[in-house]
């Protein structure tokens, strides 16, 4: 039974991570407002894009080929044509959606973490020592080793190097 009171232990802590919490919230709220952001490319975009042309972004098309079109309904009727109106579509829907997600969820949220890391008390400990710091150690004791010296204090004084002597 501990087992099983780990393992849910464990996914209750993945489920509490931030990043999950975050991915959940985003799908859920790019879920919601997928309506309204169809509805605004609908309502307002494609009466803009309908300016120049089509209202409908569907209808714009390109010919690779020679393509023919039925003259009563105005589409193609063979040949090969990439519909990039609908890929335009898409790709408007998904920036829309994109801002909306990130102003109105991620940002806030972020400045809210920022905010309560900022209550968060200093942590006043000493600081590890530096990497100068433990080689002048590591330097001073081999200098004592060296010298015989049992207080493992260097024989000629703090952060003295002794010379060694070289043959010729």
């Amino acid at each position: 039974m501990s087992q099983k009171t780990g393992v849910f232990a464990g996914f209750k802590e993945f489920l509490m991570r931030g990043n999950v919490i975050e991915l959940a919230v985003a799908v859920v709220v790019g879920a919601a407002f997928t309506n309204i952001v169809n509805t605004v490319v609908k309502g307002v975009i494609n009466p803009i894009v309908g300016a120049l042309g089509s209202q409908n972004l569907d209808h714009y098309k390109a010919c690779l080929t020679t393509c023919h079109t039925d003259a009563k309904t105005g589409d193609y009727t063979d040949g090969i044509y990439i519909l990039w109106g609908s890929v335009l579509s898409a790709v408007l829907t998904f920036l829309i959606t994109a801002a909306v997600v990130y102003f109105l969820m991620i940002l806030p949220m972020n400045k809210w973490k920022a905010r309560q890391d900022a209550k968060k008390p200093v942590d006043n400990a000493p600081a590890a020592p530096t990497e100068v710091e433990l080689l002048t150690e590591i330097r001073d004791a081999l200098i004592a080793q060296r010298n015989g010296s049992a207080n493992g204090s260097p024989s000629g004084g703090a952060g003295s190097v002794v010379p060694q002597k070289t043959q010729q």
